[in-house]
């Protein structure tokens, strides 16, 4: 054994780096190990979210978005431009710069902390050893004290459009496309699909999305979702819902996709196809069969409410786990690790944990939607602000969506706040905020919230649940 630590991390994604880095911080000698190598063919840290994921995509959509709103929005501030192009190679490139500053600056705050990074693939062992296999082939075993498996999850692939990379590309292949397709077909209208088909759409590929469920965004609160799929229809999205794929031939340069929905059987051929119908997690050959830690049968590593396995001393976080696969809650599953590793008392409020998607408007919640609570029988108040009534939504001419703020109807306690609309996700964080110290509807409209902003519409959405909304006419309280 060449080494001996006090934690031993297995992948440097958002849960990974941070639990290093944070058990670094604890005073615990602490070692990471990653394999990914990002298009330099160097180990790139920061896995799926720094390198093809959470920022690659956002520096397409705002890329994206830019062109659209030079291309329609300009006139109405009146702002004369010529002829708006996009110059595609030059937008990726971007994109691929904003990665490798990020993953180099983990690298850098690794370095800083003290943590030491090996490159290659780390598999644990029985007796909290972990074999790191390195670039070059050659391995060693480390001991730990702690070991923290954050190997992450990638897309899955369905039988019928094996990916190529090529015409049919997975969610990483679909940042990399040089030129805008003309037909874009997209399998999936979840958080990826959405945002890729968005991005493309913007400029100028026709985008059909072939959604297998035949509910839209089914995790999303009923209201939101059924004014999310008329906003992101009418700008351009055509999106299919029951449509189910049996089928595809690559053609030359385009793809034949075979699905049946309501309608029977039908056909459609696109210049590139995404596939964007999920991610699994990453658990092939990250446990020896003698580890001793439990997984269920899709690959997920059973852990309790702490992200502690069958093994004492072993933890798992992130997509490798249950819960929502977001980049936010691994990070922050891997700091309460890091902390109770180093016997503090940490806890995580997994009621809480945000979802976004980054389409415009975004979309964005936290807390239980109506749907959940009726069917719980939870006594409900409801309060509503669209953004059309906002001044300062208004003033930007950006008005699509609205707030909507849940509220027990008993004690008054905020149980969801819901937004499609501008800033969507920051006005949810606020509202996460206030819930997680147990605030009441009440609580939300007393305070003084600064005018003109967005933040308004969270405001009055909470005035409006107890019928005290100011801007809106006031809906008889349910």
């Amino acid at each position: 054994m060449s080494q001996k630590f006090d934690v031993v991390v297995i992948g440097a994604g958002p849960g990974g780096y941070v639990a290093a880095i944070r058990a670094a911080q604890l005073g615990l000698k602490t070692a990471c190990i990653e394999k990914y190598q990002g298009k330099e063919g160097k180990t790139a840290l920061g896995g799926t979210c720094l390198n093809v994921g959470c920022i690659p995509s956002k520096a397409l959509l705002d890329s994206s978005y830019k062109f659209h709103e030079a291309h329609e929005s300009f006139k109405v501030h009146g702002i004369s431009t010529g002829e708006v192009a996009m110059d595609v190679p030059t937008m990726v490139a971007r994109k691929d710069q904003i990665v490798k500053n990020l993953t180099g600056g983990v690298a850098g705050l690794m370095k800083a902390n003290g943590v030491t990074v090996f490159e290659g693939h780390g598999k644990l062992l029985s007796g909290k050893q972990v074999e790191v296999t390195g670039l070059d082939g050659n391995t060693q075993v480390l001991g730990a004290e702690h070991v923290i498996l954050a190997s992450g999850s990638k897309p899955v692939d369905i039988p019928p459009a094996p990916v190529d990379q090529n015409i049919i590309v997975d969610s990483t292949g679909a940042l990399d496309f040089q030129s805008v397709p003309a037909k874009l077909g997209v399998i999936g209208a979840g958080v990826i699909g959405l945002e890729l088909g968005s991005v493309w759409a913007r400029l100028g590929a026709e985008v059909t999305v072939l959604e297998a469920m035949d509910k839209f965004l089914p995790a999303a609160d009923e209201q939101i979702s059924k004014e999310a799929f008329k906003v992101l229809s009418k700008q351009g999205l055509k999106i299919l819902l029951g449509a189910r794929v049996t089928g595809s031939q690559v053609n030359g340069d385009q793809v034949t996709v075979n699905f049946t929905s309501a309608e029977g059987e039908q056909q459609q051929t696109f210049d590139k196809l995404i596939v964007a119908v999920g991610r699994r997690p990453v658990t092939t050959d990250l446990l020896a069969a003698d580890a001793g830690v439990d997984m269920d049968e899709r690959g997920f590593i059973f852990v309790d409410d702490q992200c502690a396995t069958s093994v004492p001393g072993v933890y798992a976080i992130g997509d490798v786990v249950r819960g929502a696969m977001l980049a936010h809650k691994a990070s922050e599953e891997g700091v309460m690790v890091a902390e109770r590793i180093a016997g503090h008392k940490s806890q995580m409020n997994y009621d809480l944990v945000p979802s976004v998607i980054y389409t415009h408007p975004e979309i964005a919640w936290v807390g239980k939607t109506e749907q959940v609570l009726k069917a719980e029988g939870v006594e409900i108040n409801v309060g509503t602000f669209p953004f059309a009534a906002s001044g300062r939504a208004m003033a930007a001419n950006d008005t699509a969506g609205l707030v909507k703020v849940i509220a027990d109807a008993k004690t008054d306690r905020v149980l969801g706040v819901h937004v499609m609309g501008p800033a969507a996700a920051e006005l949810v964080q606020q509202g996460a905020i206030g819930m997680e110290f147990g605030t009441s509807a009440e609580d939300l409209g007393m305070m003084v919230f600064s005018h003109p902003t967005m933040s308004e519409a969270l405001h009055e959405a909470a005035l409006a649940v107890n019928g005290h909304a100011i801007h809106i006419a006031n809906r008889k309280k349910r």
